[in-house]
C-alpha cells in the first residue's frame, strides 16, 4: 500500500534522509522546511500523511499541526509529529494539538513504516467517506457535524486481565468518559458490537491472546471500524509492530501516563465519531434521493426501481 507523504523539517539532512527511506519503500514524497510552506502544500497537494518536525524556527510543529487540524481542507490528513524530544509534556501537547501520532528521533524504521501503513489505511477509509459526503453536498443534502467532533463522553471497553492496571485505566478515563472493564475477550467481543466508541486492549495479557482479540475485532463487519488502543510493553517491539500491522489505531506503552492516555483516547473517539457522522450522512443522502421531502413519500426514482423488479416477477 503506497501513499503520498509530506516531510516537513528545517534541517536539510533530516529531510533528505527521510525522503530516501520513504522513496525506497515506493512512497511518493513531498518536502518543505517550514510550517507556513507545509500548510500551503497540504492544501494544494492533499498528501495522505504529514511527517512534521516539532522544533522549527518561526512556526513550530505544534502550531503548524493546530492550524492544519483547524482548516476544513486539511483536517482529515493524519499528522505525525517527529522530534528529538522525548518528554511527556511534548507528547501530550502534540496530541492535544491534534496530532495523530508522535515519533521520537532517531527514528526506528520498522516502527515508522508500521505507523505509516496504519495511518494510510485510516486515510483511505476517511477519503472514501468524504467523497460520498461531497456527493451529498452537491445534491443539496447537508447537515451540521460540528457537534460530532467532540472527544468526550465516550463509551470505552477496557479488555485486560490485570485487574489493578485495568482499574487504574478505568479510574483515569472516568473523568470524561464511560469506561467498563471486561477480562473475558469473548464477552468483550459481544460488547464491542454494541454502542461502543473505543476498545482498549492489553496486548501483553496473560490470560488471553490480545492480538487474537484484535484480529477478531478487525474481521467482524460489526466491529471493523471500531478504534482500538493497544497497551504494550516498550521492550516488545515485534508485538508492537504486529499490532499496528493488524489494524490497531494507536499504541500506549507502559507505564501508562494518565494525561497521554486521556489525550490518545480523546483523539480516537473524535475520529470515530467523525467517521460515524459521515456514514450516517451518506445514508441520509441516499434516503433523500428517493424520498419527497414535503410528503415523506417515495418519489418517481424509487418507483422506477421497484417497478422494474415487479415487471420481472
Amino acid at each position: 500500500m503506497t501513499a503520498r507523504i509530506l516531510v516537513v523539517d528545517d534541517v536539510e539532512a533530516n529531510v533528505r534522509l527521510l525522503e530516501a527511506k520513504l522513496t525506497l519503500e515506493y512512497y511518493d514524497v513531498l518536502t518543505c522546511q517550514d510550517g507556513a510552506s507545509a500548510i500551503n502544500l497540504a492544501v494544494e497537494e492533499q498528501p495522505d500523511i504529514i511527517l512534521l518536525d516539532v522544533m522549527m524556527p518561526g512556526m513550530d510543529g505544534f502550531e503548524t499541526c493546530k492550524r492544519l487540524k483547524a482548516d476544513q481542507a486539511t483536517r482529515h490528513i493524519p499528522v505525525v509529529l517527529v522530534t528529538a524530544l522525548d518528554g511527556r509534556e511534548d507528547r501530550i501537547r502534540g496530541l492535544e494539538a491534534g496530532a495523530d501520532d508522535f515519533l521520537t528521533k532517531p527514528l526506528d524504521d520498522v516502527v515508522l513504516f508500521a505507523r505509516v501503513r496504519s495511518l494510510t489505511r485510516l486515510k483511505l477509509v476517511m477519503d472514501e467517506l468524504r467523497e460520498r459526503e461531497e456527493s451529498g453536498r452537491r445534491m443539496g443534502v447537508t447537515t451540521d457535524g460540528a457537534g460530532r467532533l467532540r472527544g468526550s463522553g465516550g463509551r470505552v471497553v477496557i479488555v485486560d486481565d490485570n485487574a489493578r492496571q485495568a482499574q487504574k485505566v478505568c479510574d483515569q478515563l472516568a473523568h470524561e468518559h464511560r469506561p467498563v472493564i471486561e477480562a473475558d475477550p469473548g464477552n468483550a467481543l459481544v460488547m464491542a458490537r454494541g454502542l461502543i466508541d473505543l476498545v482498549i486492549v492489553n496486548i501483553a495479557a496473560e490470560g488471553f491472546d490480545g492480538l487474537r482479540l484484535v484480529a477478531h475485532l478487525r474481521s467482524s463487519e460489526a466491529t471493523r471500524h471500531l478504534p482500538i488502543l493497544a497497551i504494550v510493553e516498550p521492550s516488545e517491539r515485534p508485538r508492537l509492530v504486529k499490532a499496528l500491522e493488524m489494524g490497531v489505531n494507536d499504541i500506549l506503552t507502559r507505564p501508562i501516563d494518565p494525561e497521554e492516555l486521556a489525550a490518545r483516547a480523546r483523539t480516537q473517539i473524535r475520529h470515530k465519531r467523525y467517521a460515524d457522522f459521515l456514514r450516517e450522512k451518506l445514508d441520509y443522502s441516499l434516503e433523500m434521493a428517493v424520498t419527497d421531502a414535503l410528503t415523506g413519500l417515495h418519489n418517481r426514482r424509487y418507483m422506477s426501481g421497484q417497478l422494474q423488479a415487479l415487471v420481472h416477477r
